[in-house]
């Protein structure tokens, strides 16, 4: 793949994550927003220091909300292009659309799934202020485990597909992916501070919401990107009908 390739792909990808981070926008408005400000009502509730806020809350829920949401999209969108360079041709005969939807699910599940359900996301309220650096170091630390266990599970699927065929040498990378990340689950320490009082519903609600906003972004990428890449890559299909299309010169 040539350099100018690349940059087309790279373009590609930061406007495909920046399409896909308004659909999340819109997930994170609709899905997410309303159960941080229940969240938020319940700390307020149950504290009796008065903080003053340094960024209002109508601020963060609408224009933060949206250039955190967004950037974060042009961002993992470019890397995401980046990774679909690297995949394209090499995980399989699969054409460019098809490789795009594979690579967001694979990134779904190894960049945010992974970590989610270890070190899942908590709402306002939840979580000790004093251990907010070892919280964030464990889950970075699961998020990259994730990555590296994703590649070695697909190199492993790829060498013992010669002997074992494609079906067979899946099965077997998805189950060493799946033991790896269990062991990894084992190892690392558990984080355990929801207070005892907050509502489990409140936090169902809210992990849940956090994973349909990451499904609608990598979603959304994978489609978008997809067919923007099938465009770019094969051209051929669309010249070819507008050709025919086209009256006869005489």
């Amino acid at each position: 793949m040539n350099s100018a390739t690349v940059r087309n792909l790279l373009v590609r990808g930061m406007l495909a994550g920046l399409a896909a981070g308004v659909l999340a926008l819109v997930a994170a408005y609709l899905l997410g927003e309303p159960s941080v400000d229940r969240a938020i009502a319940f700390e307020a509730s149950h504290s009796h220091a008065h903080e003053s806020e340094v960024v209002s809350r109508s601020l963060q829920s609408t224009a933060g909300l949206a250039t955190g949401v967004l950037v974060h999209g042009v961002a993992f969108g470019g890397i995401a292009a980046l990774a679909y360079c690297v995949a394209l041709g090499r995980v399989g005969r699969f054409g460019p659309r098809a490789t795009a939807l594979l690579l967001s699910g694979c990134a779904l599940l190894a960049v945010y799934v992974v970590p989610f359900l270890k070190y899942p996301a908590n709402p306002p309220s939840v979580g000790d202020p004093d251990t907010i650096g070892k919280r964030t170091t464990l889950y970075f630390l699961m998020m990259l485990l994730g990555v590296l266990l994703a590649v070695a599970a697909t190199l492993l699927g790829k060498r013992l597909a010669p002997g074992l065929g494609t079906w067979w040498a899946t099965v077997c990378a998805v189950a060493a992916f799946a033991v790896a990340v269990g062991a990894a689950y084992a190892f690392l320490p558990a984080v355990n501070e929801v207070p005892k009082d907050f509502p489990a519903t409140l936090l169902w609600r809210f992990r849940l919401s956090a994973l349909a906003i990451q499904s609608v972004l990598w979603a959304g990428f994978g489609l978008l990107f997809g067919e923007l890449a099938e465009r770019l890559l094969n051209p051929g299909p669309a010249r070819d009908a507008s050709s025919r299309s086209a009256p006869a010169a005489h």
